[in-house]
């Protein structure tokens, strides 16, 4: 063979281009790839909703030694694994490292809510012969695509005496479904000539619920309804006033899938964001002895702009931070925060979208994440102008990619689209707003904020590996 010019060395040793992930993996470590995405599958099939991925995450934690915050006296010692659960709907999981909280920490942050339609306060309806539900979307979706999907209702009812009536019907095997309907396109010229954020409007997400109508009786107008109405009394104990204090969702039904010929892609919904929860929960769960304390956090509402008692603008986080100092027994406990705060390094771990090969238009590529190239790391967020963006300095951004070179983690930059094209955020800027250095690293997926989105076996490994390392360097 012909030994390769200067120039062509010179070049091979100073310019950069990202190398698919797969071809990183050495020994059994393609099954290992395989392995995990069976269980980040199942949890996928099983956490649909914020409350159930909570519920499930800690779940999994107490099996590997966590306890609640509230059941671990005294004084913290390196190695003590706990958790604090936030209303059911976002928790952090610590493992305590060797050095004091005020030394700083290192925190992995997610989210576990995903786009999804919400049933209005009063959603029960009837119209000719129907009776449907009333939603209310949640998130960024596009509305086109949600009729004529198989869809499940999970949640909960809580009756004014204050118990709850768990709800999850549309997933196992003979169970009902539901959907939104659609124009034939027999009757849809008008409707196609619509711009595609017309197409559907959000009061015509109307989710077909029943019709069979309540035996005839000449004073009963609305007999379907009273039928679907007696069918929740005499299942779960419920009337129509509950659905005030409901928090029910329709999600697409079904369950994870492979996809492709290769079985090298994971195909579902509510990958983004639980396909951040998945891997730093497997990561975390490996960690034992860390030099700075490891901190999981999982949050709620960030596909509604982080808000409220569960979200990342929350007191909650801080408050975590609060009791940890007070159990290392801090002279000051404002004062352990601050400076924990202004010395604790953080993933924002959330997904970007991946360079479609069919929509190449609206991204760079070159400075596209791809599909398959290991975690993406994205400096800044935001839209048009980085607005609404934190972004991470020269100095923090070399550190995250210096290990991950040193322990072999594929990683890639990504953008998400054009300057002028669009844009999104995370929970990024508010965990920098609390003063710590804070970067992007998550999964690249295609079809982001679908019903069906689809990652890459070999990233979801990577990212799990990332955030591992992150909180404990393999030696």
């Amino acid at each position: 063979m012909q030994e390769a010019s200067a120039g062509k060395k010179l070049f091979e040793e100073l310019a950069y281009k990202p190398k698919p992930a797969w071809d990183r993996l050495k020994g059994e470590e393609r099954q290992r790839v395989f392995t995990l995405a069976e269980g980040y599958k199942a949890f996928l099939t099983a956490a649909k909703t914020e409350r159930e991925a909570n519920a499930l995450i800690l779940s999994e934690a107490e099996k590997q030694g966590f306890r609640p915050a509230e059941k671990v006296p005294g004084r913290l010692t390196p190695g003590t694994r706990l958790y604090y659960n936030n209303r059911g709907r976002s928790a952090a999981l610590v493992v305590v490292g060797r050095e004091p909280i005020s030394a700083g920490f290192r925190l992995v942050g997610s989210h576990i809510d995903s786009p999804r339609l919400d049933l209005k306060p009063r959603p029960l309806y009837e119209e000719e012969g129907l009776a449907l539900l009333k939603t209310h979307y949640y998130g960024g979706i596009k509305k086109y695509q949600w009729p004529v999907h198989p869809l499940a209702l999970h949640g909960l009812v809580v009756l004014s005496d204050g118990r709850r009536r768990d709800i999850r019907l549309g997933e196992e095997a003979g169970d009902p479904v539901f959907c939104v309907t659609d124009l034939l396109p027999h009757l849809a010229y008008e409707q196609m000539e619509k711009k595609a954020k017309e197409v559907v409007s959000g009061e015509a997400l109307n989710i077909v619920v029943g019709n069979l109508p309540y035996p005839e009786e000449e004073d009963v107008k609305e007999r379907i309804k009273l039928a679907v109405l007696k069918l929740l009394r005499d299942t779960y104990g419920i009337r129509e006033e509950d659905f005030i204090s409901a928090e029910l969702e329709a999600v697409p039904a079904g369950a994870a899938r492979d996809v492709g010929f290769d079985r090298s892609m994971v195909g579902a919904y509510g990958q983004d964001d639980r396909i951040s929860a998945y891997t730093s929960l497997r990561g975390l769960l490996e960690v034992r002895q860390p030099a700075k304390t490891a901190i999981c956090l999982f949050t709620d509402k960030e596909e509604v702009g982080s808000m409220g008692n569960t979200g990342a603008r929350s007191r909650f986080f801080e408050n975590v931070l609060a009791d940890l100092a007070h159990r290392e027994g801090a002279e000051s406990v404002d004062l352990a925060v601050r400076q924990a705060l202004a010395r604790g390094e953080a993933l924002s771990a959330d997904v970007n979208a991946a360079l479609d090969p069919s929509y190449q238009e609206v991204s760079d590529k070159r400075n596209s994440a791809l599909l398959g190239y290991g975690i993406n790391l994205s400096k800044y967020t935001g839209a048009r102008g980085k607005s609404g963006s934190s972004e991470a300095s020269a100095e923090f951004t070399a550190a995250v990619r210096d290990l991950l070179n040193r322990h072999n983690v594929a990683w890639q930059p990504g953008e998400l689209g054009k300057v002028d094209e669009g844009g999104g955020g995370t929970i990024a800027q508010f965990l920098a707003d609390l003063g710590m250095d804070v970067i992007d690293a998550g999964v690249a997926i295609l079809s982001m904020h679908s019903p069906f989105e689809v990652a890459s076996k070999v990233d979801v490994y990577m990212a799990y590996r990332a955030y591992k390392v992150f909180w404990e360097p393999e030696k």
